[in-house]
């Protein structure tokens, strides 16, 4: 049996997790916390193997658990978000005064789709959390 080739480079999630960490002071105030996340970013950076990688994330991953933290290292919370940088979905949404729930691809160079039953061009948004 053969391994992946995937076996020996580190988790996305685990990586952006620690980039994250790293760029939160408020984070590493905690004792030993920087210096087990700049011990993991040195092992990333080495080319370090998976088994050293997984075990210096799992007691970085208890250390900010211990120190109160309950999202550990890789959690939704850490990782996907960097401060700064949102991501977002542009779509084509109703315009009218009697808004429907239609939802159409906004695309930047393009106008956006015409609405039908209030006869205009729809209007371009952000697709928040509530569509």
């Amino acid at each position: 049996m053969t391994a992946s080739p995937d076996s020996a480079r580190p988790d996305r999630r685990t990586a952006a997790a620690l980039c994250a960490l790293l760029g939160s002071s408020e984070d590493l105030r905690q004792p030993g916390i920087r210096e087990r996340a700049e011990q993991a970013r040195d092992l990333l950076r080495s080319g370090a193997g998976s088994d050293e990688l997984a075990a210096c994330f799992g007691a970085l991953d208890m250390l900010l658990r211990q120190s109160g933290d309950a999202r550990g290292l890789v959690n939704e919370s850490r990782g996907t978000e960097v401060p700064g940088i949102t991501p977002h979905i542009k779509v084509a949404v109703c315009p009218g005064p009697t808004q429907c729930t239609r939802v159409a691809r906004a695309r930047d160079l393009l106008p956006a789709p015409h609405c039908a039953v209030n006869d205009t061009r729809m209007r371009k948004s952000r697709l928040g959390p509530a569509r």
